[in-house]
């Protein structure tokens, strides 16, 4: 017998699209991938060589259940370098990925029924963490005319003896759209825990991105290589917390996950240390490829009322052609072979949004605009 727990957790639909593309691509059918959020580079020449160096050199045991000390020290320098925050390496736990730092940061914050605060849409897998630990998510609707952007005055309406926190993501998934110092401001000053998602905080093309660290230490942090650093299948993650959540969540990370990969956290220092100019040059390429497909998403009809700055997403207003983006994107994907990520999957305020990355080359950004204008004008 299935557990409920098992049993009511919600497929990840861009994964569904891209499972559904792949076999497309099997059977011969030529797919333009605008659907995943996974950088299209090789990850970084002097990172590869570290984890083949730690290889060979022996480094395959367990390591401490916080991760190397080595590598925790780098992501506090990182954050003082970038920031201005001190945080200690024993504030720092290294993880397998951005998700299990998301997973222990929420294991440790909530009881049953507490209410975690999203925005909607948010990353679609937020809502079912919080379902999945027995919390409840809360969520608050933004607006594209807005950015997107949380307004303190709206989440302190929904503020509760039930509240822990408040989930923050900027560069935001699947908007593209980063929060405002002053909003980050707003929310910090609340006084719930706020739980800060910076996993893109290295793609950003105009202006900055600041840390929740910079305005309150009643915070966690998630982050991670995966992104900036072309590094998702290194699966290697962090999160930053207060010093009294880190005894709790070291032992959850001790009997579910052990430790991260011991090659891969040396390579992560690597990556921290050397690979700044190949992250530049990611970038570079990165804001290229996002003023095209916004300027042709304009084109096709496709609604952006505030163009994006940072990740490498475009949340886009598809009403003008559909309500139902689940079965748009399904019937895009057969008929003109371009995986898009419908927004549904983001929240229920998603829905009649398509989420376009652009984590492709603008070749082939260029292509699937093209096959996306010829298979609207069929409509």
């Amino acid at each position: 017998m299935l557990s409920k727990r098992s049993e009511l957790i919600p497929p990840f639909l861009v994964m569904e699209v891209l499972e559904k593309a792949h076999e497309f691509e099997k059977a011969g059918k030529n797919i333009i991938h605008l659907e995943v959020g996974e950088p299209d580079f090789s990850t970084p020449e002097c990172v590869v060589g570290a984890c083949i160096r730690a290889i060979k050199e022996g480094e395959t045991n367990y390591t401490h259940s916080l991760g190397l000390l080595e590598l925790r020290e780098a992501i506090s320098r990182e954050y003082l370098e970038r920031y201005g925050v001190t945080v200690s390496p024993d504030q720092v736990i290294v993880t397998s990925g951005s998700s299990p730092a998301i997973f222990l940061t929420l294991s440790v914050l909530l009881n049953p029924q507490d209410e975690v605060i999203v925005s909607n849409p948010c990353y679609a897998c937020y809502p079912n963490f919080i379902r999945f630990l027995d919390g409840k998510p809360i969520e608050i609707d933004v607006n594209e005319n807005d950015g997107f952007q949380y307004h303190s005055g709206e989440i302190e309406k929904k503020i509760t003896g039930k509240t822990i926190a408040v989930l923050i993501n900027s560069p935001s998934n699947p908007t593209g759209h980063i929060l405002s110092k002053e909003r980050m401001e707003e929310i910090a000053d609340l006084g719930s825990y706020v739980v800060s998602d910076e996993i893109y905080h290295a793609l950003v093309y105009e202006g900055n991105a600041h840390s929740i660290l910079e305005f309150t230490d009643k915070a966690f942090v998630i982050s991670g290589f995966s992104k900036a650093y072309a590094m998702t299948g290194w699966r290697l993650g962090y999160a930053i917390v207060p010093p009294e959540f880190i005894r709790p969540m070291q032992k959850i990370q001790q009997n579910f996950f052990i430790s991260a990969n011991s090659f891969v956290q040396w390579a992560g220092v690597v990556a921290l240390q050397e690979a700044r100019e190949d992250v530049k040059k990611m970038r570079d390429i990165f804001d290229s490829r996002r003023k095209f497909i916004i300027k042709r998403l304009k084109e096709i009809g496709f609604g952006i009322a505030v163009d994006p700055t940072g990740a490498f997403y475009v949340l886009a207003n598809a009403k003008k052609f559909t309500f139902d983006s689940y079965g748009f994107s399904s019937d895009l994907l057969l008929r003109a072979g371009v995986g898009v990520t419908p927004g549904i999957d983001f929240g229920s305020n998603g829905e009649g949004y398509l989420r376009f990355s652009y984590a492709n080359s603008v070749e082939n950004i260029a292509e699937g605009m093209d096959r996306i204008e010829k298979y609207l004008t069929k409509q």
